[in-house]
């Protein structure tokens, strides 16, 4: 009962989040400029990838679990952002 309870807390989230991330995905706004190079908004999303990798490896997690979130970021880079600062349960890293 606890978990459904916690399921349904976290529900209007989630459709708040699938919103955003479909307006996103749909948007005209492109990370690459008409020449093909990468627009600044690609840059930005280019940096925090690398951040969110770094910040996954760092992580006192499992393999498989930093594989599953590094394919996630990679394969959805604005999309995997979005996912990994809000659902992925970070905690404090180990040193």
């Amino acid at each position: 009962m606890n978990t459904l309870n916690t399921l349904t807390k976290r529900l209007p989230g989630a459709g708040l989040l699938l919103s955003l991330l479909t307006v996103s995905l749909l948007s005209s706004c492109s990370r690459f400029n008409n020449d093909g190079s990468l627009a600044t908004w690609g840059y930005v999303i280019l940096a925090l990838d690398l951040f969110v990798f770094f910040d996954i490896f760092r992580q006192n997690w499992g393999i498989g679990k930093k594989i599953l979130w590094a394919a996630i970021v990679f394969f959805f880079p604005l999309g995997g952002l979005i996912l990994y600062f809000l659902f992925a349960g970070r905690g404090k890293v180990s040193n």
